[in-house]
């Protein structure tokens, strides 16, 4: 994997493990369907600027089908599951057992075999988020931790359908995409959270607010997915799923600096083994390259 795309898979991750904090911080404001439609509406935006004649880079299949389990199911999910009591440090870190379901996807729709090392990696990887996971806040809802473990199967098979997709221009696929879950999650949000709630929110919508819904929408959203669905589009699912691992890394470690969540010595230690799984899955071993040479 080439450094400077290695660098972009971490940038990925440092945005999407601050986005968890952006989350709830908005989840203040907003309740939790209105909250993801008004951030799908917000990524959707640049579809005016760059026009509605040219059309979307990918058949309308495949913007329907990453749409859905993207936008329309995982992060109604997702918001949801923090909304009733995951805080954002666990959210961050359970989301990410994606890499398996994303893993799991490859085998039947795409034929991927991962290496030993990869699965080696993903092991040891998975340890330190286990170790990570011990020190958890207590208090966590199962219903919390159930609704992110189906976000998670939900991402896993965006995943693939977009490397399926194999989209020419990754920014204008993002926007498209976004168009598909916002009035379904409108429509959602009022039949669930009710009008009152609907209005109330917007009336005593703060700054905060409205900065967590940028940031979601511009950085997480586009940003994010789009870089995202580059890499997978150029590597094998295996490969690029691990760099997650990074993500709950970021976002605990934000979540203790801007939330005020703790991060023990035993959580450090995790994180060291998210890193040295993380290498031992997508860095070339000098050895075995002067080996096989």
């Amino acid at each position: 994997m080439r450094l400077p795309h290695i660098l972009l898979a971490v940038a990925v991750a440092a945005v999407w493990g601050v986005n968890f904090v952006a989350i709830k911080l908005g989840l203040r404001d907003l309740p939790p369907f209105l909250f993801t439609s008004l951030r799908f509406m917000l990524a959707s935006l640049p579809v005016l600027a760059l026009g509605m004649r040219a059309g979307p880079p990918i058949p309308w299949r495949y913007v329907i089908g990453i749409g859905v389990p993207l936008g329309a199911v995982q992060f109604p999910l997702l918001f949801l599951g923090m909304d009733v009591g995951m805080t954002a440090g666990l959210a961050s870190l359970v989301l990410q057992s994606q890499a398996f379901f994303t893993a799991l996807f490859a085998v039947f729709a795409l034929g991927d075999r991962p290496g030993p090392r990869q699965i080696a990696g993903m092991l040891l990887a998975f340890a330190g988020i286990g170790l990570i996971a011990t020190e958890m806040p207590t208090g966590d809802s199962l219903l919390g931790l159930l609704l992110t473990l189906a976000a998670a199967a939900s991402w896993g098979l965006a995943n693939i359908v977009m490397k399926k997709a194999k989209a020419p221009d990754l920014f204008r696929m993002m926007v498209w995409v976004s168009l598909i879950p916002p009035l379904p999650l409108l429509a959602l949000s009022f039949l669930a959270e009710g009008p009152d709630r609907i209005a109330h929110a917007f009336a005593n919508l703060t700054w905060v607010g409205v900065g967590a819904l940028v940031y979601i929408a511009a950085g997480a959203t586009l940003f994010g997915f789009a870089a995202w669905g580059f890499l997978m589009r150029h590597y094998p699912a295996s490969l690029v799923a691990p760099f997650s691992l990074l993500v709950p890394i970021f976002g605990m470690s934000s979540s203790a600096l801007l939330l005020g969540e703790t991060f023990t010595t035993l959580k450090l230690a995790g994180g060291l083994l998210v890193f040295c799984g993380l290498a031992l899955s997508v860095l070339k071993l000098p050895a075995l390259a002067r080996a096989k040479a």
